[in-house]
């Protein structure tokens, strides 16, 4: 009795060609990723244990970099407290702006859309230009602000020449540029429930008190997230303070990111930068991971579950 052989599976099957297919469109990307994202983060962390000036070849050096960072430097103080102060309130500051005018843009009123689109606009443009901008506004001797002062007969007000002003006008200028999060929270509160509001009016609540109760609860995971964003935001804020003061006046608003760039371009110590990105990595991490435990107290979802 004659057997047939059992057929064979051919090796380039439909699935295999089209993961085939599919692997080499994207092999532009991938090998973009490799070479630009994981090999220096790979780098960094090496670096971040030598001592490297790109002069001369990196020499091991251990935990050195982290030593000197933590006990040695002497602008450390200065540039965390400038960061903790930029954070702790940019972010809490920006947020309220952006929550505050998603509300207001998300009532019935003539010309929203117009309206919208203006708040929008800070978010698109370039950074540079937005310095600028900001630099002529608020020059103390042709600045456009201090200009309509002055022809009121109210004093100069150094806003970015002054150490106890420079810090509040560059939080200013971020709650002005919270274009992007509040069309986060308007998307959000176009999406809370019009019965959670006919039930609160049923129950004889005043306006405050649906704003409270019904919509703040209903926004909390966007707040979050947020939240979130901006702290990675601030924390990595360089482009401002750089352009606008320089770290200055008398180092009011060298934060961590600037003193980053000058160890790494000005003083050519690579390792040592190295060392401070990881030390804000880790920062930034124990905080989010922070914010999402004790979120469970006050995020609500509409599950039920924290």
């Amino acid at each position: 009795m004659n057997k047939n052989p059992p057929l064979r599976r051919p090796f380039l099957t439909m699935e295999r060609r089209n993961l085939l297919v599919g692997m080499l469109f994207i092999s532009p990307w991938i090998i973009g990723f490799l070479l630009w994202t994981v090999f220096p983060l790979i780098s960094s962390i090496y670096y971040s244990f030598t001592f490297y000036d790109l002069l001369r070849p990196a020499r091991w050096i251990g935990l050195g970099n982290y030593i000197e960072i933590f006990s040695r430097d002497p602008e450390i103080a200065n540039v965390t407290y400038n960061t903790l102060y930029y954070v702790l309130l940019g972010v809490p500051s920006g947020l309220t702006t952006a929550f505050l005018m998603a509300n207001l843009l998300n009532m019935k009123i003539t010309g929203r859309s117009i309206y919208r689109a203006i708040f929008f606009i800070p978010a698109i443009i370039p950074a540079v230009v937005t310095a600028m901008v900001w630099g002529f506004l608020l020059n103390t001797q042709y600045g456009a602000i201090n200009g309509t002062l002055t022809s009121m007969g109210i004093p100069v007000i150094p806003f970015l020449t002054d150490p106890q002003l420079a810090k509040p006008s560059l939080i200013m200028i971020n709650m002005w540029g919270q274009g992007t999060t509040i069309v986060i929270f308007l998307a959000t509160l176009q999406d809370v429930p019009r019965s959670l509001y006919e039930a609160a009016t049923v129950d004889g609540a005043n306006g405050w008190q649906k704003f409270w109760n019904v919509t703040v609860p209903m926004c909390t995971p966007v707040i979050l997230y947020n939240m979130i964003m901006g702290l990675i935001y601030a924390f990595q804020d360089f482009t401002m303070p750089y352009l606008l003061t320089g770290g200055g006046p008398n180092k009011a608003t060298e934060f961590f990111s600037l003193h980053l760039y000058r160890n790494a371009f000005v003083f050519l110590r690579m390792g040592k930068a190295s060392a401070m990105a990881w030390i804000l990595f880790m920062a930034i991490v124990l905080l989010t991971i922070l914010l999402f435990r004790t979120s469970g107290r006050w995020v609500y979802y509409g599950s039920g579950s924290d």
